[in-house]
């Protein structure tokens, strides 16, 4: 047996070119055939089909008709985040592919499409239906996020950039989503694809966790409103004016002069008191009075004070007898003051105080000094007073 004859025993039959043009689908001869077939088909039912190109026609105006609609409810008095804006803005982005493979969908079975024409089309619908689907999903929760963030406090470069990334993120989740979809769809097993991409998710988030946990903290802040721009707050053993909050981290203006940054994770993870959220300013006194007071004297001061406080603007939240103090009878007066201006909360403590001592004084009333007596007793028990007493000194003057 020769070389030749031996290679050609041992060459598989599948790599002769008769059997590799059998195995392999001429283009060329599928398109002939597709041709054939559609020539075939426009003569066989060339009134179904001109039938089916009136009705595909009318769903083509009716849609362009509904696009219009939507633009015309994205009008400028309207806010962005009002949600005819949001599905007029939606209805605005359908696509012009989208429109047309709807209507040949809608009448392709009337026609009698050819099997082969009838896969094309389906094929096409599909890409069509997937990424508007995925363009729709876009804009409805990027408008659900717009209406959450249509309030005034949420103007700014801390939306306007937070607005920008979302929009970012929105975009990649829903079309890796929607190219997902459409590999399933055309028969390709996306399982690796999908396991891959969790993988590669877990990764990057494993390795940036700090920079997502200051992002998701700043989104936090500027959908759960715990305090925004302008607002006076307190937090651990710090106070301040909030100047800008950003996508990494807070600027807070102390009282005292300085710019203080933290971290948008780091200040979510501590209490924090928004003095500008109160409805009023409440002002504490404790004022003492002399033991030496009548009880009856004592009886009338909560109703004094009460008088000086609604006087002055304010409310009397309290005044009553708070405790026996060391030196003196303590009083408790707790005044709110309306509004959060503590412009006007410290004239009013300041008038106050002064009313008190001055009504106090007309009705002889003593602020006492604190003061302490010392008692000395004899080894009998009785009591040795600091100065003579009466009848000792008389006796001493008969005596002179």
């Amino acid at each position: 047996m020769s070389v030749i004859q031996i290679i050609a025993a041992a060459t598989p039959a599948a790599t002769s070119p008769a059997l590799a043009r059998t195995a392999i689908p001429d283009v060329s001869t599928q398109i002939r055939d597709l041709s054939r077939s559609t020539v075939s088909w426009f003569q066989a039912y060339w009134l179904q089909i001109i039938i089916a190109l009136a009705i595909a026609v009318a769903i083509v105006s009716a849609l362009y008709a509904l696009r219009g609609l939507g633009a015309r409810l994205c009008r400028k008095e309207r806010g962005r985040g009002d949600w005819r804006t949001i599905v007029g803005r939606a209805i605005t982005k359908t696509t012009n592919y989208f429109i047309i493979m709807v209507a040949i969908r809608a009448v392709d079975g009337y026609a009698q499409t050819p099997p082969m024409l009838d896969k094309l089309v389906t094929f096409l619908f599909t890409l069509a239906a997937v990424m508007q689907g995925a363009i729709w999903a876009r804009e409805f929760i990027l408008g659900a996020i717009e209406h959450k963030t249509s309030a005034e406090h949420f103007k700014g470069e801390a939306i306007i950039n937070a607005m920008g990334l979302i929009r970012l993120l929105v975009s990649v989740v829903v079309f890796a989503v929607a190219a997902v979809v459409l590999l399933d769809n055309i028969g390709v097993n996306v399982t690796g694809l999908v396991a891959g991409l969790g993988v590669g998710g877990i990764a990057i988030g494993l390795a940036a966790q700090g920079i997502f946990a200051d992002l998701f903290a700043a989104l936090a802040i500027i959908f759960d409103r715990p305090f925004s721009k302008g607002d006076q707050i307190s937090f651990d053993n710090s106070s301040g004016t909030i100047e800008a909050i950003g996508l990494k981290s807070t600027r807070i203006r102390a009282y005292t002069g300085e710019l203080r940054i933290i971290s948008n994770k780091n200040l979510l993870d501590k209490e924090i008191l928004n003095v500008s959220g109160r409805d009023h300013i409440r002002l504490p006194f404790t004022i003492g009075v002399a033991y030496e007071t009548p009880p009856e004297t004592l009886a009338r001061i909560p109703g004094i004070l009460t008088e000086l406080v609604e006087a002055e603007g304010g409310k009397a939240a309290r005044a009553g007898f708070e405790s026996f103090g060391a030196s003196s009878l303590d009083f408790s007066l707790l005044v709110d003051v309306p509004g959060k201006d503590w412009g006007v909360a410290h004239p009013l403590r300041d008038r106050l105080m002064v009313a008190v001592v001055q009504r106090f004084a007309q009705e002889g009333i003593s602020i006492p000094y604190p003061t302490q007596t010392t008692f000395t007793a004899a080894p009998d028990g009785k009591l040795i007073m600091p100065y003579p007493s009466p009848t000792s000194s008389d006796d001493d003057a008969r005596a002179l």
